[in-house]
């Protein structure tokens, strides 16, 4: 694996365990027993590194969440979909736990964000589409957008509003299932018969995790 490679995983690392804000370069660069010259070498500070950690979630995001065409079943695709919205804040939590200050201190940063975020709810909005078109769901279509804005307002916030709810908050698995069960609580008012059925073996499988 190359050296810039290692730095990049080693940050995601200490960022997901420590908190981005406590982990230095030089902590980065002890853990892979680098010189810190030899880091600087790759990246120039810490938010060149947090940069390149954003771009690898970016290109995941958008693969994972692209409407997926042809003949699948139902519940294959719910639960792809969901196991998408784990997987990703399970892998980038420092990220999702402290979105706002992040995107503050970099402008950068912050537009490459927006740019994302707006191609995602685009994707969104198809997938929600296929949904409805499976009939699993009854969403019409001035209803898909607001419906999006909320699944994707949970999934971004839920690790920062649950770490603001307790001082000693420390992310787990369990806290993102808990997430993934409030978006599927969102969706039921909106589920077909078959659709409900669905959500309900997705959501007894999420618990059953935990039980």
């Amino acid at each position: 694996m190359k050296t810039r490679d290692k730095i990049v995983l080693a940050a995601l690392h200490l960022f997901n365990e420590n908190g981005e804000r406590n982990i230095t370069t030089n902590h980065i660069a002890a853990h892979i027993d680098i010189s810190p010259g030899n880091l600087y070498y790759h990246f120039r500070n810490k938010q060149e590194i947090v940069r390149e950690i954003f771009s690898l979630y970016s290109n995941e995001l958008l693969e994972r969440f692209s409407p997926i065409h042809g003949q699948q079943e139902s519940l294959v695709l719910l639960k792809h979909y969901l196991d998408s919205t784990f997987n990703l804040m399970w892998k980038y939590r420092f990220f999702y736990a402290n979105l706002p200050e992040i995107l503050q201190r970099d402008e950068e940063l912050h537009d490459d964000y927006i740019q994302i975020q707006e191609k995602l709810q685009t994707n969104l909005v198809n997938i929600m589409r296929s949904f409805v078109e499976l009939e699993l769901l009854a969403v019409e279509e001035n209803e898909m957008k607001p419906l999006v804005t909320t699944l994707h307002l949970i999934a971004s916030s839920w690790l920062g509003y649950r770490s603001a709810m307790s001082q000693k908050t420390q992310i787990t698995e369990q806290i993102i299932h808990q997430g993934m069960l409030q978006m599927i609580t969102v969706v039921k008012p909106k589920a077909t018969l078959q659709g409900l059925e669905q959500l309900q073996l997705l959501e007894d499988g999420v618990k059953a995790i935990h039980a």
